[in-house]
């Protein structure tokens, strides 16, 4: 079993607590938060350790830090948790600056460690149902696709929705994540990118019970269309948005030679996977292949100690991460410059999960 600590004891630490109790290979040794408050209070609820930062980083017996931090500071401090000699999962992104990410992964190789990185939501049941769908020749050969997410965005009912329209933040860089990893799993790298983006509004106003009323200032797009083209010659129309009222599409579309396919939500685990064939020229619900089909947060921590236990490479990589990374910042690029933006970086499409597990177990 690998030791594992938390950092950031926030919103989603709870799914991350329970997801690593619910993996054989995994055990939860301590949760840490600069509010020694937050921490006390979760730790309390979990019946698990609390530990100053500085306490869990100098644990010789802590192998692998979970970031959970907010988006600004996650390189800062998965940089620290790699001085400190661990292996780190972040939550998403990886960074907010393409710079920052590069350092994150200099600093991994240097230091003969590994870096995971959120979202793993593309290793449950109805992700990996879907691409054995692509990977078996369902749909044929893929041409094209659309990707949307599309809300009014979180100001009306998050108890703290002022980071997600600061720079960093936005549709883009809080959501897109998922989509964009979704995609380079069922389709492999992008190659370039080309969009637009816009804002709505210049200021939102919080309608959580909790912060009722306040302002909020929008300092990042909140409306952004673009087109990827995949080294593969895959072209996905995408568009993520905090300005949308309602909306009739899926989340996502693959167009293929032999039939269509609508992917999930890509920010679930589960979901509906549905395919369209020019043999049975109708649409019907496929299956889950694969489990974990509920809230699974934590199963690439448990994919990364089942890679450090036999040497390959774990499916939510920094590499990956990067990648997306990258992606997402050339959004704002060809905006900006009105020209295609092509992607520097690559990265392997993430191995297929293994069918048949067991819950709680992973290979």
């Amino acid at each position: 079993m690998m030791k594992v600590g938390i950092i950031g004891c926030g919103n989603i630490s709870q799914a991350y607590i329970d997801g690593i109790r619910r993996f054989r290979n995994l055990e939860l040794a301590g949760l840490a938060d600069i509010d020694r408050k937050a921490a006390e209070s979760k730790g309390a609820e979990n019946s698990c350790p609390v530990m100053d930062v500085e306490e869990m980083l100098s644990d010789a017996a802590i192998e692998t830090v979970v970031n959970l931090t907010v988006p600004k500071v996650h390189a800062e401090v998965s940089l620290q948790i790699l001085k400190a000699g661990k292996h780190v999962h972040s939550e998403k992104p990886l960074a907010t600056a393409l710079v920052d990410g590069e350092n994150i992964l200099k600093e991994a190789e240097a230091q003969g460690l590994r870096v995971s990185c959120a979202p793993d939501t593309f290793l449950g049941a109805g992700l990996q149902t879907c691409r054995k769908l692509a990977d078996d020749n369902w749909i044929g050969s893929v041409t094209g696709g659309t990707a949307f997410m599309m809300s009014m965005g979180p100001a009306s009912w998050h108890p703290n929705p002022f980071f997600f329209y600061q720079d960093g933040a936005g549709p883009l860089f809080d959501v897109g994540p998922y989509y964009v990893t979704a995609l380079v799993h069922l389709l492999g790298p992008v190659k370039k990118v080309t969009a637009v983006n816009t804002m709505g509004t210049a200021e939102r106003i919080a309608g959580h019970e909790s912060v009722k009323g306040r302002r909020i200032s929008v300092e990042t797009p909140t409306h952004l269309s673009g087109v990827l083209e995949f080294h593969n010659g895959t072209v996905i129309t995408m568009v993520m948005s905090f300005d949308v009222a309602a909306h009739g599409h899926s989340p996502i579309e693959l167009y293929g030679t032999r039939g269509s396919m609508k992917v999930p939500d890509p920010n679930t685990f589960g979901g509906n996977p549905e395919i369209f064939t020019t043999d049975s020229n109708s649409w019907f619900s496929v299956p889950w292949s694969h489990g974990y089909g509920t809230n699974s947060r934590g199963i690439a921590v448990a994919d990364l100690a089942a890679a450090l236990e036999t040497g390959r490479e774990q499916r939510c990589s920094g590499k990956l991460a990067y990648h997306v990374l990258e992606v997402m910042h050339a959004f704002g690029k060809s905006s900006a410059s009105g020209r295609h933006e092509a992607i520097v970086s690559t990265c392997e499409r993430p191995a297929p999960m293994a069918a048949g597990l067991m819950d709680g177990d992973i290979v």
